[in-house]
């Protein structure tokens, strides 16, 4: 079998988010997640997908079976799997042979590097270790197959000995591997080191060299950077940084600093706007919620709320922005606070379609609205339909749609048992919009559920599409905690529509009142905005 690369690359990617990223805890791929995952990575155009150990478990030997009949464009499908077992002829290791059972045109098997290893965890010695290097990947290649021989604990293993180290790579090289990669296992190793030893290993082997690195000093992407500049060509990592522990390296933040920061290819150029998207495509597999605080592709990439920053990005954006947000398919974002200015409101109106001129008086007052409702307790940053409202009603776009002019909430217990089935909670509102005015109740599961049945059932009279809307998060913060049931609550509520999605703000000392705020708000938003 001669095996090529499609998309020829400067570094090379190896994406394990199928079998290391799934060893992360909370991870859990089903094999429709893991075909869905892998036609994602190939359409994207990372050169390798390992798929996982189908020696392993009944999934994985599954997933083999079934990605035979997916024929991807760019990248090669990869079979995991281990050196024989110590003392058993190679063609009579059953793990082995699954390996070249999976029919993959790559496979990757990882040996012990580490004499601790060898003789204390895999209780042989060191020529039999060497000799199961050896006689694994002359099995494989004689079976056609492209051979990744990953070399476990490589960085520690060598600074432990590191003339048996180079054995060890040396009998890899010379059974005819095709790459060597350097795995910082326990992701101990820091890049000085990291760079040093790669440097070397490169050096002495003809066979290239790649990378692996694990995060648990939070430096799996600066290693395998360190890595790539001191001579390997060829990176292992996964999607959001998923793997066991802390982590494996982050392909998501690792592909831009190959490509965007030091000019090497790693994947098609078109491919980059994607990022974001690979990014949130995986973690919605994956069920796992979009880290915002993620480089390059979080919500809060590329974030601003200082209003000295903002002023700045506004006139000249690379001076706060080291790359344009759309390179990564992301986008920039105004956050509202007390620490916003003119030139937060300035953008933050223009993001939201409210036109707010930079001369305009009333900007000033806007500002100044913003800041003491921040101190009151709202917090815009989450609440862009609230926000909205505030805008327009600066300006004097706003048009009341509805008045609450009075409302009553009460909790009933029958008899003297707390259990809840026992309770009854009522809410009754009054509103108005002339001519009209309705005095509506309604009972719900508590007092704040009550109150949005009483208020509904009102709208809907005057506003019958308003049926559409529906509350999907309902969120309570309890603020400056030590003035006890005094306390400031803020509530964020978010509405959809079945196809808009927006959240509003409320605080107040009560949370009925906080409540209402945001209920008020939505239902504004939706009948004012949308």
């Amino acid at each position: 079998m001669i095996f090529y690369i499609m998309n020829i690359p400067e570094t090379e990617i190896y994406d394990t988010t199928l079998r290391d990223g799934s060893q992360g805890e909370g991870i859990k791929f089903s094999v429709e997640d893991k075909l869905a995952i892998a036609r994602k990575l190939d359409d994207f155009g990372v050169q390798y997908i390992e798929g996982g150990w189908p020696g392993s478990n009944p999934s994985d030997v599954e997933f083999f079976t079934r990605a035979r009949k997916l024929r991807f464009k760019n990248a090669a499908l990869a079979a995991f799997g281990s050196t024989r077992k110590k003392e058993t002829r190679v063609e009579d290791d059953k793990q082995v042979q699954a390996l070249v059972d999976a029919e993959t045109p790559v496979v990757t098997i990882f040996g012990k590097t580490w004499l601790l290893h060898v003789t204390e965890v895999l209780g042989t010695t060191p020529e039999e270790n060497l000799a199961m290097i050896r006689d694994t990947v002359r099995f494989l290649k004689e079976r056609g197959k492209f051979v990744i021989y990953d070399a476990e604990h490589a960085f520690d293993g060598y600074k432990d000995g590191a003339e048996y180290a180079m054995r060890t790579f040396l009998a890899a090289q010379n059974a005819g591997a095709d790459l060597i990669v350097l795995c910082d296992t326990n992701g101990g190793t820091m890049p000085d080191e990291v760079s040093t030893i790669t440097r070397i290993v490169s050096g002495f082997l003809k066979v290239k060299v790649g990378i692996h690195t694990h995060d648990d000093m939070g430096v799996a992407v600066g290693n395998a950077l360190a890595a790539v500049k001191s001579g390997a060509i060829h990176v292992q990592g996964t999607v959001n940084g998923y793997g066991e522990r802390t982590g494996n390296c982050n392909l998501i933040t690792l592909i831009p600093c190959l490509q965007i920061k030091m000019g090497k290819k790693c994947v098609p150029p078109e491919s980059i706007v994607r990022l974001t998207e690979l990014s949130r495509f995986v973690d919605n597999v994956a069920n796992i919620s979009h880290n915002p605080r993620q480089p390059v592709v979080g919500d809060g990439a590329f974030a601003h709320k200082g209003g000295v920053h903002l002023d700045a990005v506004r006139k000249v954006p690379k001076s706060y922005e080291h790359i344009s947000p759309e390179v990564v398919g992301n986008s920039r974002k105004v956050l509202m606070s007390d620490l916003s200015g003119k030139a937060n409101v300035l953008l933050k109106a223009a993001e939201l379609g409210v036109e707010i001129k930079p001369d305009a008086p009333e900007l000033g007052e806007i500002v100044r609205r913003i800041k003491d409702l921040e101190h009151d307790g709202y917090e815009f940053e989450a609440a862009d339909g609230s926000l909205q409202l505030l805008l327009m009603k600066g300006v004097g776009k706003y048009a009341q749609p509805f008045c609450i002019s009075g409302y009553h909430v009460s909790i009933r217990r029958k008899g003297t048992s707390f259990d809840t089935s026992n309770k009854v909670c009522d809410a009754s509102v009054e509103v108005s919009h002339d001519p009209q005015s309705l005095h509506t109740v309604a009972k719900g599961d508590g007092p704040i559920n009550a109150l949005d049945n009483a208020l509904r059932k009102a709208l809907v009279v005057l506003y019958p599409g308003i049926e559409r809307v529906h509350l999907v998060d309902y969120k309570v913060r309890i603020l400056n905690g030590g003035s006890g049931s005094a306390s400031t609550t803020r509530v964020l509520i978010t509405f959809i529509d079945g196809v808009k999605q927006w959240t509003t703000v409320g605080a107040d000392e009560s949370i009925v009142e906080a409540s209402l705020t945001a209920l008020r708000d939505g239902y504004e938003y939706w009948l004012l905005c949308v």
